[in-house]
């Protein structure tokens, strides 16, 4: 089999089809801590800074959302969950800071990831994908 000519460094970045684009920016950025990166209204999309990479979130109604089609429905999701890697991982205080913005706070536990074995925290956005915090690898 030959190799690509060329070598993946990273995830750029992820983009969710939302009906709710306000609410979704509200969660990734006033609880998670991402950032506004830019918006492009006339197409129905917001791309939100997390560390490196980017999350998008496009509007199901805007431009670009209606070129996928239906909606995420309720018996199932077009992702299992996105991970996120965090700096200050301190379990206890990210669950408290989570539920105090009644986020639905899932499983906890240690994960193999890209980095290797860390603790990390499942958690679920408004729209009900699940998000992974994952602390640093265990040395």
């Amino acid at each position: 089999m030959n190799k690509p000519p060329f070598r993946i460094q990273q995830l750029d970045h992820v983009v969710l089809r939302v009906y709710d684009v306000a609410l979704m920016q509200a969660f990734y950025c006033d609880v998670l801590g991402c950032t506004l990166e830019r918006r492009q209204d006339e197409i129905g999309l917001v791309q939100l800074r997390a560390g490196a990479s980017l999350i998008d979130l496009v509007s199901i109604e805007g431009k670009l959302g209606r070129q996928g089609g239906a909606g995420p429905g309720t018996g199932g999701h077009n992702m299992d969950h996105l991970c996120l890697s965090v700096d200050g991982y301190e379990e206890a205080a990210i669950v408290a800071h989570l539920r105090s913005h009644g986020v639905h706070v899932g499983e906890t536990g240690r994960r193999f990831g890209a980095q290797g074995v860390s603790s990390s925290i499942y958690l679920f956005d408004p729209q009900g994908n699940m998000v992974e915090l994952k602390g640093p690898p265990e040395t």
